[in-house]
């Protein structure tokens, strides 16, 4: 299947290939039979330490051909020199699924899963007082009264001990042997404890705005948690099901407000009479909060229509949407979501359209496959994570189907990041994650979970395998074993600062010398024909400071920069050269 770019939206974006990454770091910490991750978001699954240890937990299974049932959390655990013998076995007593890690008290953790059978209720939750070491103590936490079943759940940890915990789930659906709760089928709950679990202030609360006079049910999976910040908690839901919304709370977890950020054009009429296509949130989502405390989402798409007995999903929408407090809400439109320049769109690329797939050959159309391994997300862009780090610079991360990489039926999907300076203004190239070597080319990368916290590098984790789409989706059952990956990757390299050669080695940008300065600095621009050259520099929150330009001539040129202009600290300068830029790093002492 051959798809045409759409003219007026495509723009030939580089992007990084394999041999400009700068320093990365993929090692496989656990192997699983269980592919199915997650039915929507990607549940927060990692966390860095500040002593730069990491605990990593993903759902488990060993066995192949059968009902899994061994299956349970696997956890693994990085020491700060070297990541733990994987587990070969659930660290749960019983069948469970869809754990979320997080830190508790001083140096502590733990996790919230799901029970499994329906004839069992609740969610497990497992604590030890030391990270990495010691015997897992483990709790049930039950459901409201006659609905203590839940499913699907979502914890984070903050405050400054990390011992609030702020805990979300599914009460347990119709067609998950349950009954409607509050005039719900499937109600999301709200529980808050502010002494690490030990006790609860909040339990199993319908929030304001998330009950029966608004909807009539949501979907399992499809909501997701920011890292709680200062006293900024917030988690965002949203499904062709619903409305795609924002709960944000100030006071740490006692009171929430509701932004719609997309308005459902059918809602609560869905399922109960006939729609026509329309463009929606595929359940998979992500959110972060800047230091600022603006809460900022990412999204992806998908289409559907219900024409009175079933739903379809066509696999051809492709993106991923942005959206911060400071940005325009998505209007109640059947086309507000549409990627593909409608005229009743809001979507702009490169503003609040920031992921899609890449045309790796450049030959101006998508040389993919008719068919695409199936996910219960079905965009083909999906399962995106957001971090936001201390210099408010935003780094996105996504599976995409990728062009060129397929196994002959069906494309592979891959990792495929970019990066925002400027707080989500603009969006630098795309930067695709090759993994430990070159050799992975016939892999699918996915669900990938990222941490909250960084350092110079981003931190995730991954699942791989050989096949297309989730083997419980295949016929005739076939299991494969999984690999779960652990990959760290340099934010230079994902930013692009290393992408200083143009494809056609048409020009050539050295790093400032010297670096760092602390009275001149000269910055070497080698051009093979004459072009103007424009240089910019910016501070990190992304304001411009300084820009000169030049007639550049064939051979060497160079600017000088003097500090004079600026205070001792971090920098980028970009070079603009015709349709080529770069962008590197400088200090001045």
């Amino acid at each position: 299947m051959k798809i045409f770019l759409q003219s007026v939206l495509f723009t030939i974006l580089p992007f990084i290939g394999f041999s400009q990454i700068m320093e990365s770091y993929d090692t496989i910490i656990g192997t699983t039979t269980y592919d199915l991750q997650s039915n929507g978001a990607c549940q927060n699954r990692i966390y860095l330490y500040d002593d730069g240890t990491i605990g990593v937990t993903y759902t488990f299974s060993n066995e192949m051909f059968s009902g899994y049932y061994d299956r349970g959390t696997g956890y693994n655990y990085f020491d700060g020199a070297n990541w733990n013998i994987w587990d070969t076995a659930r660290i749960e007593s019983e069948r469970t699924g869809w754990p979320s890690y997080a830190p508790l008290g001083e140096s502590g953790e733990i996790i919230f899963s799901h029970y499994s059978w329906a004839d069992q209720d609740g969610l497990s939750y497992l604590v030890r007082t030391e990270k990495g070491t010691g015997e897992w103590q483990q709790t049930d936490y039950f459901g409201p009264p006659d609905h203590e079943g839940l499913l699907w759940p979502r914890m984070v940890t903050g405050g400054a001990d990390h011992n609030r915990v702020y805990l979300i789930s599914l009460t347990r659906p119709i067609a998950n042997g349950g009954n409607p709760y509050m005039g719900l089928n499937g109600a999301i709950v709200y529980s808050l404890s502010i002494d690490g679990a030990q006790t609860w202030e909040i339990q199993n609360e319908i929030l304001p705005g998330m009950d029966s006079s608004e909807y009539t049910h949501f979907t399992g999976d499809c909501y997701a948690w920011a890292e709680p910040k200062n006293n900024v908690v917030a988690f965002v839901t949203g499904s062709y099901d619903h409305d795609l919304f924002l709960m944000k709370s100030t006071d740490e977890g006692l009171t929430f407000e509701k932004t719609v950020i997309w308005d459902h054009p059918y809602d609560p009429e869905l399922d109960t009479i006939p729609t026509n296509f329309f463009y929606c949130p595929d359940g998979s989502m992500h959110a972060a909060i800047d230091n600022s405390g603006k809460v900022h989402v990412v999204f992806s798409i998908a289409s559907t229509g219900w024409n009175g007995t079933e739903r379809t999903h066509p696999d051809t929408v492709d993106g991923i949407v942005y959206w911060n407090e400071g940005m325009e809400t998505f209007a109640e439109n059947p086309n507000s979501l549409n990627p593909n320049n409608h005229p009743e769109s809001q979507l702009v690329k490169n503003y609040n359209l920031i992921g899609y797939m890449q045309d790796i050959n450049g030959n101006g159309q998508f040389d993919i496959l008719e068919e695409n391994g199936l996910y219960p997300m079905r965009g083909i862009s999906t399962m995106p994570q957001i971090l936001i780090d201390e210099m408010n610079c935003i780094f996105l991360l996504f599976c995409s189907i990728t062009e060129t990489y397929d196994n002959g039926l069906q494309d592979y999907r891959r990792i495929w990041m970019r990066s925002s300076l400027n707080g989500g203004l603009s969006w630098r190239p795309f930067y695709h994650f090759a993994g430990e070597d070159n050799t992975t080319v016939f892999n699918e990368y996915f669900y990938p979970s990222l941490a909250a916290n960084s350092d110079d590098y981003i931190y995730f984790y991954y699942h791989q395998d050989y096949e297309p789409g989730l083997d419980i989706y295949n016929v005739g059952g076939k299991d494969y074993l999984h690999w779960v990956h652990f990959a760290r990757v340099a934010k230079e390299s994902v930013v692009g600062i290393e992408n200083n050669v143009l494809q056609n080695n048409s020009i050539l940008v050295s790093q400032n010398v010297p670096n760092p300065f602390s009275d001149k600095t000269s910055i070497l621009i080698k051009l093979h024909q004459p072009s103007t050259i424009n240089l910019k520099i910016f501070n990190p929150a992304g304001q411009l400071l300084y820009q000169s330009y030049m007639k550049g001539k064939t051979g060497r040129n160079s600017f000088i920069v003097s500090r004079k202009n600026f205070k001792p600290g971090m920098y980028f300068y970009t070079i603009t050269a015709g349709d080529y830029s770069c962008t590197k790093k400088m200090v001045m002492r």
